[in-house]
């Protein structure tokens, strides 16, 4: 079936064009072509391409409003998410999950990377299916209308020294990485979905089975979010956390580090050298007072960079898009420091999730859209190229993933969003 679209103003390449028209055949581009005549249903305001969520714990979804009073740390509030992990099962997590993918459709986002590790019943016990938590998150995906690469996590340890997993940790392990691997042979992907793997974390994953990951992809890890990890790491291993991954032949090009917040330079130089990517989730950094990674270092190193919402402080791609910049403003007391291409790079960076044929407006790629007003009390006077730095999840009015409407003038034409998350949450 092909759809013709209208757009007053639309992100093409590096920058914005004006009166595109947008050609979408069997869920592609077929053609863009700027400065043509208004032709086809019109997509008001701003046109950018589906967002990318390269970083989700859906379940940490309930801690929000709840776990930010007081004081603590990232090792106190883990806590209280070990506490919410206890109590799913398949069902529970699949109206979950469904409610929170929604949400991000209703902000822009067309696809999101789930970093999964909840893959058991209490104790370790395996389900009837033991993959019965990763189906459910595929099936949550597919029910809210984006794409999910289920990034399927290695999870052995309870500390870099070998420590054992205990209590609630028990759920996340398969005892070695080749059982591991042998669970995950049997998740299957499909039209919406990408298996790919994750190594939660050098504390959770002993060196010694670092290397059955090797050349996966997407591959993504949790590197240096906090200095504790960096310190264990040196008092163990001798060296940092990005060494000992660079030892072991886990950097690479298929491979996304999540965080990086606390890097030598040496690091760095390692994840450009290696063309590792690095994903940063500023609102989650944040909140749970992790630090401001390096954000521009790494580029200068030529790393790719993408975006996540983690925790789910807020799901707010905009958020997320002025954390990049604003962070490094914080850190250097001078501004500039991405131009808004990059920006809306690392906000569309579906290839960091193995979709390497979406992320962009051009013909052949997925047709993937999202139409943000720029005549709300934020965006009103905001010039388009600039509107982004200006916008809020608030202001998407139409999302288009895949070639099909998930979202039309701001609602979720799947998922009544405010009624199941009220039903989960509750």
């Amino acid at each position: 079936m092909r759809t013709l679209f209208h757009a007053r103003h639309a992100w093409i390449g590096d920058g914005v064009a004006e009166d595109v028209r947008i050609e979408i055949e069997n869920g592609r581009f077929t053609a863009v072509t700027p400065g043509s005549p208004a032709e086809g249903e019109p997509l008001p305001g701003l046109v950018l391409p589906g967002l990318a969520n390269a970083h989700s714990h859906a379940f940490h979804r309930v801690l929000r409003g709840r776990t930010h009073s007081g004081r603590g740390s990232f090792w106190t509030w883990r806590e209280q998410m070990y506490a919410v992990a206890a109590t799913l099962d398949p069902d529970g997590y699949l109206a979950l999950a469904r409610a929170v993918y929604a949400e991000m459709a209703l902000a822009g986002i067309t696809c999101v990377g789930e970093f999964h590790y909840l893959h058991h019943a209490p104790g370790g016990v395996r389900y009837d299916d033991p993959n019965a938590m990763g189906a459910a998150l595929i099936q949550a995906a597919d029910e809210a209308g984006i794409r999910i690469t289920l990034l399927d996590t290695l999870y052995l340890t309870g500390g870099v020294d070998g420590t054992p997993l205990d209590g609630v940790q028990k759920r996340f392990g398969d005892g070695d990485a080749a059982a591991w691997a042998s669970r995950v042979a049997g998740l299957r992907g499909g039209p919406h979905s990408l298996i790919g793997a994750a190594i939660h974390s050098v504390r959770a994953v002993p060196a010694d089975q670092l290397a059955t990951l090797a050349g996966r992809a997407p591959l993504h890890v949790h590197l240096s979010e906090q200095r504790a990890e960096n310190e264990q790491c040196r008092a163990v291993h001798g060296c940092t956390p990005t060494e000992l991954l660079a030892r072991h032949g886990i950097l690479g090009p298929g491979t996304t580090a999540v965080h990086a917040t606390h890097l030598t330079d040496g690091d760095v130089k390692l994840l450009g050298d290696s063309g590792t990517g690095v994903c940063l989730c500023p609102t989650t950094e944040r909140d749970l007072a992790d630090g401001i990674g390096p954000a521009r270092r790494l580029a200068d190193a030529h790393v790719p960079l993408s975006l996540g919402s983690d925790s789910h402080a807020v799901i707010d791609p905009f958020e997320e898009i002025r954390g990049l910049e604003m962070n490094e403003r914080l850190a250097s007391e001078s501004r500039g420091h991405f131009p808004a291409t990059a920006l809306v790079g690392a906000a569309a960076a579906h290839a960091a999730l193995g979709w390497d044929d979406a992320g962009t407006i051009a013909p052949g790629m997925r047709a993937d859209l999202v139409a943000i007003s720029l005549s709300t009390v934020r965006t009103t006077g905001a010039r388009p190229d600039q509107a982004i730095l200006a916008a809020t999840a608030a202001d998407v009015t139409h999302v288009i993933s895949g070639g099909r409407r998930i979202v039309a003038d701001g609602t979720h034409t799947l998922v009544d969003v405010p009624r199941e998350l009220a039903a989960v949450l509750s």
